[in-house]
C-alpha cells in the first residue's frame, strides 16, 4: 500500500509538472504593426507576469493549456487570450479610440474633458522601427473591437507620440568637483528612495528621453540589488567600498561606497497599523492611476498577517475613511473596499493627509511598525498644499513615530517633486509605478524595505586626504547634502533603510598629478585682506596617514532611539586594476555613466553611449528577474533617441 502511495504521489508531481507550459510570443500595434516594449502580459488569476522587451517579445510560464493570458498596455485595449494547444503567440493590440469631442490628450491615452485641466503640448518622437522574428509555429491573433462611433470624430494618438507637459520636477545642479584642501568634508544623507528609475524607464519606453530634473542618479543605482554580504555584528547594516579607475575618465578614480542593510523574514517583522491614503480624484482616472493602485494595494494585501491592521482613507473633493482598521486575515473585505473605489472630483490631499494621520494615532501601535501609505500622482491642489505647510505636518507626525511611504503613479499632471519631499520629511520611501511588474517588486520582492525601518537619520561624512587627492565630487544625491555640522547633529533629519535595503554612492576622485585638475578646479587670484588657506593647511599635513586616500564616517539611529551610533572606516590608498574589481563595480560605473548621460553632464562628454552599453552587459550578474536587461534594453532605446534628436537638431 505505501509504494502505491509513494508511486501515485510521484505521478502527481510529475503530471503537474508536465501540465505547466512556457508560452513565448510578440506583441504588436495593429495599426502600424511594430512591436510594442512594456507591454504586461499576466496569467489571468495569479500575480505571474511578463513584461515585453523593446522588440515586443515576451515569455511566460502558465499553469497549462487552460490558462488565459490577460495582455494590457496603457492608451491600447486590454485583451485576454486563451493558450490552449499554442505556445508562439503574435497579439496585435488596438489603439484606445474615443470621440474627440469628449476626450484630450494627456500622455499615454486619453481622458474625458471634464477631468483634466491645464494645457496640453505635444511633440513625435518617432519609435525605434524593430521588428521581432516570426516563427513557423506562431499563432497569429487579430484583436479588434466593433465600436459604434463617428469615425470622422475619431481621435487617437500612440503613447509614443505625446510628451506631458505639465509634470513638475526640481531643479537638479549637478555637484561639482572640490578641492579637498579648501572642503575637506563631504556629508549627505542616505537615500533608498527608487522611483526616478522607474519615471525614466516610462519615459524612454513611450517614446521620449526624460528631463534632467527626473534623472536622480543615486535612485537609478539603488534600484537594483547586489551582491553585498550582510552585517555579521550588531549593526544593522554592513559597510562595503571599492576605489578602481574610473571608466569614463582614466585620469580619475572612481569610489563605491555601499551598505547592506539585514534582511527580516516576513513572519519575525512587527505587526503593522497601516493606512492607506489613496488619491481618488478626477486627475486618477486614468487606466495606469486608480486601476494599476487597486492592483498594487491588493498585491500588498496579501502579504499581510492576521497582526496586521489596515485602514483605508480617501481624498477627492472632499477626504473620508472607507476601512476602518481591518485584520489583515480579512483580506477580502480589505479588497473588496479598495474595488468600490473610483475617481472624480477635485484633490483635497491636505484633508486627506490630515485625515490619514487621525487614523493612524487613534490606533497607534507602541512596539509597532505605523505607517501611511500615500498613493496618488501627487496633485495637492486643495487644503495643504504648499510644501512649507506639508512639511511641518509630516515632521511633527514623524517624530511621533508615523512614517510614511508614497507611491507615484500616471503622467501628464505626474507631481515628482512634492512626493519626493513628503517621504524623504516622512522618514518613508519613494517609489514610481508604471507597470503591474513594478508593483509587485515593491509591494511583494521588497515588502520588508518597503514597509519596516532597520536604521533612521543615517548620514555619511567622508573627509579626503589633501596628500593624494586634488579633487573629488559625489555623483548624485544633489538634493541630499548636508552641512559638514550637520553630522554631529542628533536633531538633523537623514535618511532612512528597510530591511534588506541596499545603498550605494560613488565619488568621481581627481589624485594629485592628474592633468586636468585645472579644468575642473580653476584658480581664483590671490587674496588681498587673508593669508592663503592653502599655506595654512600645508602645516597640518603629516606623513602619518600617507597611506590613506580618505576616511569614512556613518552615524545612525535604531529606529526607537534619539541617540546616533557612530562608525569609522579609513580607505587606503590602493587603487584596483580593472581586471580585479567586482562585478557590481563596474555595473553601478554604468548606472551612474547613462545617469550622467541622460543628463547631459558635463563630465561624460567623451563617453559614447555604446561604451556605457558594453559595460553594463559585461557586468550584469545576480540578474533572475531581469531588472539589468531591461536596463540594458532602456540604454539602447535612449541611444537611439538621443540620435534622433541630434538629427532634427
Amino acid at each position: 500500500m505505501k509504494t502505491m502511495l509513494l508511486i501515485f504521489s510521484l505521478c502527481c508531481l510529475f503530471g503537474s509538472a508536465q501540465a505547466s507550459k512556457v508560452i513565448t510570443g510578440i506583441v504588436y500595434d495593429d495599426s502600424d504593426k511594430l512591436p510594442i516594449p512594456g507591454v504586461s502580459v499576466i496569467e489571468k488569476g495569479t500575480s505571474k507576469g511578463a513584461i515585453t522587451d523593446m522588440d515586443g517579445k515576451f515569455s511566460i510560464t502558465v499553469a497549462d493549456e487552460n490558462a488565459v493570458i490577460v495582455v494590457s498596455f496603457i492608451g491600447y485595449q486590454s485583451e485576454e487570450v486563451k493558450v490552449k494547444e499554442a505556445s508562439d503567440f503574435k497579439i496585435y493590440l488596438t489603439l484606445d479610440v474615443i470621440s474627440l469631442d469628449e476626450v484630450v490628450a494627456i500622455g499615454y491615452g486619453v481622458q474625458k474633458k471634464r477631468m483634466v485641466t491645464g494645457a496640453i503640448s505635444s511633440t513625435s518622437p518617432r519609435r525605434p522601427r524593430r521588428r521581432g522574428a516570426k516563427s513557423k509555429n506562431a499563432e497569429s491573433i487579430k484583436i479588434r473591437r466593433v465600436s459604434s462611433y463617428n469615425t470622422q470624430q475619431a481621435y487617437y494618438a500612440p503613447p509614443q507620440a505625446i510628451i506631458p507637459s505639465n509634470e513638475d520636477y526640481a531643479t537638479v545642479n549637478e555637484n561639482k568637483f572640490q578641492d579637498p584642501k579648501e572642503s575637506p568634508l563631504s556629508t549627505f544623507s542616505v537615500d533608498v528612495d527608487r522611483a526616478s528609475y522607474a519615471n525614466v524607464r516610462r519615459f524612454i519606453n513611450q517614446g521620449s528621453l526624460p528631463p534632467a530634473g527626473a534623472v536622480r542618479i543615486e535612485e537609478m543605482i539603488n534600484y537594483f540589488n547586489y551582491n553585498y554580504e550582510g552585517p555579521a555584528d550588531k549593526h544593522p547594516f554592513a559597510i562595503h567600498h571599492e576605489v578602481a579607475y574610473c571608466p569614463w575618465n582614466t585620469e580619475h578614480y572612481l569610489l563605491k561606497v555601499a551598505l547592506q542593510g539585514k534582511r527580516i523574514e516576513k513572519e519575525n517583522l512587527p505587526a503593522s497599523n497601516l493606512v492607506f491614503l489613496l488619491d481618488v480624484s478626477g486627475s486618477m482616472n486614468a487606466s495606469n492611476k486608480l486601476p494599476l493602485l487597486k492592483s498594487a494595494l491588493k498585491m500588498l494585501v496579501n502579504e499581510l498577517r492576521e497582526e496586521d491592521r489596515v485602514s483605508i482613507v480617501v481624498y477627492a473633493g472632499a477626504a473620508g475613511v472607507v476601512l476602518e482598521p481591518t485584520s489583515g486575515k480579512n483580506k477580502s473585505t480589505i479588497v473588496n473596499a479598495l474595488d468600490q473605489l473610483s475617481a472624480g472630483g477635485s484633490t483635497a490631499g491636505g484633508a486627506g493627509l490630515q485625515l490619514a494621520y487621525k487614523l493612524a494615532n487613534e490606533n497607534l501601535l507602541k512596539n509597532g511598525n505605523n505607517r501611511i501609505i500615500l498613493a496618488t500622482d501627487g496633485d495637492f491642489n486643495v487644503g495643504v498644499s504648499s510644501n512649507s505647510e506639508m512639511e511641518k505636518l509630516i515632521t511633527s507626525e514623524r517624530d511621533k513615530g508615523i512614517y510614511i511611504t508614497v507611491a507615484g503613479f500616471g503622467m501628464g499632471n505626474y507631481k515628482d517633486s512634492k512626493m519626493e519631499i513628503i517621504a524623504n520629511k516622512g522618514n518613508g520611501n519613494y517609489f514610481y509605478i508604471d507597470n503591474i511588474q513594478e508593483a509587485r517588486k515593491a509591494m511583494v520582492e521588497e515588502f520588508g524595505g518597503t514597509l519596516y525601518t532597520i536604521a533612521k537619520d543615517v548620514k555619511f561624512q567622508l573627509e579626503f586626504n589633501p596628500m593624494h587627492v586634488a579633487g573629488y565630487r559625489l555623483i548624485g544625491y544633489e538634493n541630499r547634502r548636508l552641512n559638514d555640522e550637520d553630522f554631529n547633529d542628533d536633531k538633523k533629519d537623514a535618511g532612512e533603510i528597510g530591511s534588506g535595503h541596499t545603498v550605494t554612492a560613488l565619488y568621481e576622485i581627481m589624485p594629485v598629478g592628474a592633468k586636468d585638475v585645472s579644468s575642473y578646479l580653476p584658480k581664483v587670484d590671490e587674496l588681498k585682506y587673508q593669508q592663503k588657506k592653502e599655506k595654512k593647511v600645508k602645516k597640518v599635513i603629516t606623513t602619518e596617514y600617507s597611506d590613506e586616500l580618505l576616511t569614512l564616517k556613518l552615524r545612525y539611529k535604531q529606529p526607537d532611539s534619539d541617540e546616533s551610533t557612530l562608525l569609522v572606516e579609513t580607505v587606503k590608498n590602493k587603487i584596483l586594476a580593472s581586471n580585479k574589481v567586482s562585478k557590481d563595480f563596474r555595473f553601478v560605473s554604468s548606472v551612474a555613466a547613462w545617469g550622467m548621460k541622460l543628463r547631459n553632464s558635463d563630465f561624460i562628454k567623451a563617453t559614447e553611449y555604446q561604451e556605457i552599453v558594453k559595460w553594463a552587459k559585461s557586468s550584469k550578474a545576480n540578474d533572475e528577474e531581469g531588472y539589468k536587461a531591461e536596463m540594458i534594453r532602456l540604454m539602447e532605446s535612449a541611444e537611439i533617441l538621443s540620435d534622433g534628436l541630434s538629427v532634427r537638431d
